[in-house]
């Protein structure tokens, strides 16, 4: 917990020195150099919400039985990873990303902000780890919060 509150710190840090520099998450994007987190297939009918109370950034979104998180708002913190029970968050630099951190742009822009923890969906013990739950994602909004 420590290593990671450490990592943290410095990339926070790192981060707000880039700004001030002028390096922003879309500077970075469109030269080729960012780096976020996405949330897979895994949190569908799950939404485990452990991951948006370690958020420093607030950058989760959350859909009807979806969480996202805003690929330009994400500061590559890690912090959000370890704590996602449903193993559904995983950074962009692993094989076949492209498409989720797209879906997690796309609802990222229509899906409200979500900052604090709730329970997870009725469902979660029964689809969590099913494969296949791209069909299920609701494309309505949470209630965020």
């Amino acid at each position: 917990r420590a290593r990671i509150a450490g990592r943290l710190v410095l990339s926070v840090a790192g981060r707000l020195n880039d700004r001030r520099a002028g390096i922003t998450p879309q500077f970075e994007a469109r030269n080729g150099y960012a780096m976020t987190y996405a949330v897979l297939e895994n949190c569908i009918k799950c939404k485990y919400t452990d991951c948006v109370e370690v958020c420093p950034v607030d950058c989760f979104y959350e859909g009807e039985n979806f969480l996202v998180i805003h690929p330009d708002e994400c500061i590559d913190c890690g912090v959000c990873e370890p704590e996602c029970p449903a193993d559904a968050i995983r950074p962009d630099t692993e094989p076949d990303m492209e498409k989720w951190v797209e879906i997690n742009r796309k609802y990222a822009e229509l899906w409200p902000v979500i900052v604090s923890k709730k329970d997870p969906l009725p469902t979660a013990e029964e689809y969590d780890g099913k494969p296949g739950k791209l069909a299920l994602l609701s494309e309505k909004p949470g209630e965020g919060g």
